[in-house]
């Protein structure tokens, strides 16, 4: 398990984001050399993790439980094969395009050493939106992408560090659940009666979805 590539992106003017001033930074490439990953801060005020990148949508993108968002180079290569298309390292925003390490089977609060010194715990899945639609290029891509269930994983950081394309994905601590990112993604996308079971995570898993989970229960039970 390790990175493939670490990927950050600057702002762009695009036609397709709601952002203020219609600009994404979504567009991630990789980089040479180490790159240095610590909490941003508070979401609406914090942005990414990882030093040089931007996030330009911060109402709903990044803060300290998505201040790094992770897919699988083998998730990319079945959307390739299915769209016949290539996609290259970043291509869908993330900014570790990892090898190896099942990022949608990951536990929510189950915790990575990537390198030597970075610890990440993961938070949620990644909810696809218009600007992601957008980039990618293709009609109904927010549905597709939904049923498909490999969203890739937001983490936040516990201990801060440097990282470097082929460094080391070691899974150290996995929680005594089975909230997996994908079953959390289908809860708040396609199967909401599965929203009180999120709450087995615990304080682990994103806080907004923690509240979505108990407002599921209080209205529905459960």
């Amino acid at each position: 398990m390790k990175l493939l590539s670490v990927n950050v992106g600057q702002a762009k003017a695009v036609p397709y984001t709601d952002s203020p001033g219609g600009v994404t930074g979504i567009d991630k490439r990789p980089v040479e050399g180490p790159v240095r990953v610590s909490a941003p801060g508070p979401k609406g005020t914090g942005g990414s993790g990882l030093a040089g990148d931007t996030i330009c949508e911060l109402r709903h993108h990044g803060g300290d439980d998505q201040a790094v968002y992770a897919f699988a180079r083998e998730d990319l290569d079945e959307w390739g094969r299915i769209l016949d298309r290539q996609f290259a390292n970043g291509a869908f925003g993330e900014n570790l395009t990892t090898t190896g390490v099942d990022v949608n089977g990951a536990l929510i609060g189950e915790r990575w050493r990537v390198g030597p010194r970075l610890l990440l715990e993961v938070t949620s899945a990644r909810i696809p939106c218009r600007t992601f639609q957008g980039h990618i290029g293709e009609r109904g891509w927010v549905r597709r992408f939904t049923r498909a269930v490999l969203p890739g994983a937001y983490l936040r950081v516990l201990e801060p560090g440097e990282i470097q394309t082929g460094d080391p994905v070691e899974v150290v601590h996995r929680p005594d659940h089975d909230i997996t990112v994908a079953l959390q993604f289908q809860a708040v996308t396609t199967e909401r009666a599965l929203l009180p079971r999120l709450l087995e995570a615990g304080d682990a898993l994103h806080p907004e979805l923690i509240k979505k989970a108990r407002k599921y229960v209080t209205e529905h039970g459960g």
